[in-house]
């Protein structure tokens, strides 16, 4: 075998040739024992572990129209930036250690690394626990991710047995399409006229618990909100401050403060703005916990201190949200919970379906009061 040449894996068919027997004793050797002698399963089993074959799961799967294997797809959620390894490897050689050496590391790339802003800390969380549901019942995770939604959902879908989804409002046709050959959970998506499970959190609850707690234990009255109305949790969570403040005989500010990490750079101009008007509201509410840590860093260059000028608030509960300074209040979602309950549902492990037919799961969020109001 030439050098750097992976060796070929070995088949159903290099095994039954080895062992003198017929492809289907191979596949009764692992799957159906019962079908075969002894000794021939005994010798099948010989044969399989000299050349090192193991069966495919996959194969296996896709001969009864399955796969086994469970799918979790992202659409555009990080940000573009330079390739780190834009270099091909097979050129970075040197005298002592051969070929890849040493791979330089550019200053702005760890820079970017190391900020929290720039991935999606939600996802990762929401990720992690539909990988240990998973885990524990034994079934192979595909992850995948692509901004062409009609291109990376079909390839993903031939391939899983089901497919839960990050949706961006770009997808219902697509996910549509497909809703007829597998299930799909979507995360964090209003109700609506298809067929689609979901999984997601009381978002109105949660921010009418975080208004109350503003207005009742700070005296804060004008709150701005910050983020993008793009997602559907976004506006819910809007929707719900505004509801708050009336219901209080509070009237909520009508314009948006845009503090997202992607596209245009809107936040440093608006927040330059209501201080040179004198419009600064007594507290930012931010639409996740991601569009907090930009605020943050904002403020902070403008020499305005959090939470003594301003109070800022999140939502998510992400695990960075302990990390700023000060620590940000939030109301924190149970994100591995989602990622189980999404992996169960898929897994046909959630129980009884509804009567109809798909599962909406809602997640009580809780309320975490920490320095950024003041507490």
């Amino acid at each position: 075998m030439a050098e750097g040449q992976s060796a070929r894996r070995p088949t159903v068919y290099d095994v039954a040739q080895e062992a003198n027997v017929s492809i289907a004793s191979v596949s009764f050797a692992f799957r159906r024992p019962d079908k075969l002698s002894d000794a021939t399963r005994e010798r099948v089993l010989d044969a399989a572990r000299r050349l090192g074959y193991a069966p495919s799961a996959a194969a296996r799967g896709l001969a009864h129209g399955r796969t086994g294997t469970l799918g979790l797809h992202a659409f555009d959620l990080l940000l573009e930036r330079a390739d780190p390894l834009a270099q091909p490897l097979s050129g970075m050689q040197s005298p002592s250690l051969g070929v890849g050496g040493v791979i330089p590391w550019d200053q702005t790339d760890d820079d970017v690394l190391s900020d929290p802003r720039a991935f999606p800390l939600y996802v990762d969380e929401v990720q992690r626990g539909f990988e240990l549901e998973c885990w524990a019942l034994g079934r192979p995770v595909m992850l995948s991710s692509g901004s062409d939604a009609d291109v990376s959902v079909a390839d993903t879908v031939g391939r899983v047995d089901g497919l839960a989804v990050f949706p961006s409002p770009q997808t219902a046709p697509t996910l549509a399409r497909h809703s007829l050959s597998i299930p799909i959970v979507l995360f964090s998506a209003s109700p609506a006229d298809d067929r689609h499970h979901r999984v997601r959190v009381d978002n109105a609850r949660g921010m009418r618990a975080l208004v109350a707690h503003l207005v009742d234990d700070h005296g804060a009255t004008d709150l701005a909100f910050v983020g993008r109305l793009e997602a559907t949790d976004a506006v819910e969570r809007r929707d719900a401050m505004v509801d708050e403040l009336e219901l209080r005989g509070i009237r909520p500010r009508a314009d948006l403060v845009d503090a997202t990490v992607r596209g245009d750079d809107e936040l440093v101009p608006q927040v330059r703005a209501l201080l040179a008007e004198g419009r600064m509201p007594q507290a930012f509410v931010c639409a996740t916990d991601q569009n907090a840590f930009t605020l943050l860093d904002v403020l902070a260059a403008e020499g305005l201190r959090v939470p003594d000028d301003v109070i800022v608030t999140g939502f998510d509960g992400t695990l960075g949200s302990r990390l700023t300074s000060p620590p940000l209040t939030t109301v924190r979602q149970p994100m591995e919970a989602m990622g189980r309950a999404a992996a169960r549902i898929l897994a046909g492990t959630a129980g009884a379906a509804p009567a109809g037919g798909a599962f909406d799961v809602v997640f009580e969020p809780r309320l975490l009061v920490r320095g950024s109001c003041g507490c």
